[in-house]
């Protein structure tokens, strides 16, 4: 009895003993989960119960120099989901359907989004008041609306080369926008919302809002006024040539700040993805060509500051020079024969800038073609800038340094054009061009200012000032007539550059018309390139490119209060007196009538909404005082809303110009020309005036206009 009595409570001592160790294992595990591990098994719960949705920041604000607004953020509603709680709701097919027909998405396009492996996913961005309130009465599983900042162009194709675009996830995809994307962009914000185990959002339950910080403003350099003159003499030159491209640029030669930039053909950066890649292309930095006769500004600079020639020398011209057995015409074809420097200039004689050439030898000739900044990129701030393309130094030829002189063999861009020119004319110094004048913050207050920046002096100051006199006498006595302003003092030089045919040579019928200037020629303010590629009808750059340069840079000068270096005497004022003959604008497109009306000094008024002008009161020919205002008629009259239309004087119009008018009148064009039609409208039949009926028949002979004078 003892023994088994023993032995019983030895079992229940031991089993005592395992049971204290167990319930003490258990109680220090308990310590440690409570009190050690405690904190993070909160925090670890509390992530599983809480959602973070990223909140991005308001894009900085791109500003011109004067701080008017060229790009903004402002705030859209955007749909959001989180698969994961759609999928625990169980109706993912039901969701699916009702976000589609809110959204006007595909229903399957929804379905695949909703369904995706990852935390949250967005739907769709800029969602408009319907759809908010739809969206928040049907409070569907899974399915949020939170703010977005969505980027805003309110000047809508202003600028758009330069300012580029955001995409939907607040990005820089071009221009501005990607090269200063990192300070435009901003940190994100979060918003961080608390689910129960099942799923579901817990109602005045745990909601924070961490806000985003908005991105760095960007100041441009460029003004929007000049930036708008610009595009607006662009305009003219796509519709009055329909050429393949335009470009332009304007800038300040002490500074090399961009005071205005732009392209043709161009886009709105607030529907980006409905243009065409080509329409985004900044052809002002990233299209090279030969640049013809513009270049004889950076031969001219390197014979005189070389010493080569000076302001008292003569170069004789017979029409033609030979270099190593070829020989290369002058674009006259009875040559010019004894010419002092600055009619050499004046000329834009081939021979006299090829002499200039070989005189200087190629070694010392592509010290100022480098030294220009010829063959490299200039460190704008843009993205896709291009070098042009040099021929190494080590493989010119005689003739191949007798092209470069005149502006062939060599490819440069338009920027470099503008930035070389800047170096000629304001003293010798070569500025880096830039296009951003400083950074801010939400304040205003600067972060960071970009300076001037002299990259190294090419030419002395007298050479400077030599070159300026000699390109002043190519616009009062030379090619660039066209050019000229009245009040200001301009200098400035003409190009007509054949392009290259595919299969080698030089096209025949493709060129590219520019002009390059200043302005005052003494202490020049702006330096303006615009080139014109491949124009119809006149393609010379002193037709189709000085005529705008002279509006941009006369409308410029005014704006920025540039005081006129000299007036008109009072006799050419008299002269002018205050009364102006009517034009006839009848058949007209609005825009082209009021244009009209405005050259002759007359004022214009609409009646009625059209795009075609049918009558005009007073009629044309009739003289009346400069200012009066002209009645022009939009609507149809009885004839034409009877079916009778009106034929058109279509004489002196473009191809493009003719079949446009035409269409828009529902008249139908049949073009005639030997061997094609080509060139401007010479005759027409029916003849203008007579009544046709709607999809008439107007059988116009288009022929290459004669009597220009050819300019190089």
């Amino acid at each position: 009895m003892n023994k088994s009595n023993i032995e019983v409570r030895r079992r229940i001592t031991g089993l005592f003993f395992v049971l204290f160790f167990v319930f003490a294992f258990l109680l220090l595990r308990l310590a440690y989960l409570q009190i050690i591990k405690g904190t993070w098994y909160q925090q670890k719960a509390l992530e599983n119960r809480i959602r973070e949705i990223v909140v991005e920041p308001k894009r900085g604000v791109i500003y011109d120099r004067n701080k008017k607004e060229l790009a903004v953020s402002i705030s859209a509603e955007a749909c959001y989901a989180i698969p994961s709680e759609v999928k625990k709701s169980g109706d993912t097919e039901e969701i699916a359907e009702e976000l589609a027909g809110i959204l006007e998405m595909e229903k399957k396009e929804v379905y695949e989004l909703i369904t995706k492996e990852q935390h949250s996913v967005w739907l769709k961005f800029k969602l408009n008041k319907e759809q908010v309130k739809e969206l928040r009465e049907k409070n569907l599983s899974g399915i949020g609306i939170i703010p977005k900042p969505q980027r805003y162009y309110p000047k809508g194709n202003l600028a758009s080369h330069i300012l580029g675009f955001a995409g939907d996830y607040n990005q820089g995809l071009e221009g501005i926008e990607v090269a200063y994307d990192k300070q435009l962009a901003g940190i994100n914000g979060r918003l961080l919302v608390e689910y129960d185990a099942a799923g579901h959002e817990i109602p005045e339950s745990t909601r924070k809002y961490i806000e985003p910080e908005q991105g760095v403003n960007v100041v441009l350099t460029i003004d929007q006024t000049i930036q708008y003159i610009a595009e607006r003499e662009l305009d003219k030159i796509m519709q009055e040539h329909s050429p393949k491209s335009a470009k332009i640029i304007v800038m300040d030669p002490d500074t090399g700040e961009i005071l205005a930039m732009a392209g043709r053909p161009d886009f709105d950066p607030n529907k980006f993805n409905e243009y065409p890649a080509k329409a985004r292309r900044n052809v002002a930095i990233a299209d090279s060509y030969e640049p013809g006769s513009i270049f004889k500004i950076v031969t001219l600079a390197a014979a005189l500051e070389e010493g080569v020639t000076s302001k008292q020398d003569h170069i004789y011209c017979p029409g033609h020079i030979k270099v190593n057995g070829e020989t290369i015409n002058c674009w006259a074809g009875g040559g010019h024969g004894s010419q002092t420097l600055a009619e050499v200039v004046q000329n834009s004689c081939n021979p006299g800038f090829i002499t200039l050439g070989l005189r200087l030898g190629t070694e010392r000739f592509y010290k100022y073609i480098n030294g220009f900044g010829f063959g490299s990129q200039l460190g704008i701030e843009l993205a896709g800038e291009a070098t042009g393309i040099v021929i190494p130094e080590n493989e010119v030829k005689p003739v191949d340094l007798a092209t470069i002189s005149m502006g062939q063999a060599n490819t440069v861009t338009p920027l470099q054009m503008a930035t070389a020119l800047s170096a000629v004319v304001n003293g010798g110094k070569l500025m880096k061009p830039h296009i951003v004048k400083e950074l801010t913050d939400r304040e205003g207050k600067t972060v960071k200012s970009y300076r001037p920046q002299v990259v190294r002096r090419i030419i002395s100051e007298e050479t400077s000032r030599i070159e300026r006199e000699m390109l002043e006498g190519v616009v009062t006595k030379g090619s660039g007539r066209n050019a000229y302003i009245e009040g200001y003092s301009v200098g400035g030089k003409t190009g007509t550059a054949q392009k290259p045919a595919p299969g080698g040579g030089y096209s025949a019928t493709d060129y590219v018309g520019s002009f390059i200037g200043f302005s005052p020629v003494d202490d020049p303010k702006l330096v303006a390139i615009i080139a014109v590629d491949t124009p119809s009808g006149s393609y010379y750059g002193g037709t189709v490119a000085a005529p705008a340069f002279r509006e941009v840079v006369r409308d410029s000068l005014r704006y920025l209060n540039v005081p006129m270096r000299y007036q008109k005497d009072e006799k050419e004022k008299t002269a002018e007196q205050e009364t102006a003959v009517v034009p006839s604008v009848i058949n007209l497109p609005v825009q082209e009538a009021d244009k009209i009306l405005t050259e002759a000094g007359l004022q214009s008024e609409h009646s009625g909404s059209g795009e075609i002008v049918y009558g005009q009161i007073p009629l044309d020919g009739v003289k009346v005082k400069k200012g009066s205002k002209v009645l022009l008629n939009l609507q149809k009259t009885k004839d034409i809303e009877d079916g009778k239309i009106v034929t058109p004087d279509l004489k002196g119009k473009s191809m493009r110009d003719a079949a446009e008018l035409l269409g828009m009148m529902g008249l139908v064009l049949v073009p005639e020309g030997k061997p094609l039609p080509t060139g401007i409208a010479v005759e027409q039949e029916p003849a203008s005036g007579t009544l046709l009926t709607q999809g008439g028949q107007v059988k116009v002979k288009f022929s290459a206009p004669s009597g220009i004078d050819v300019t190089p």
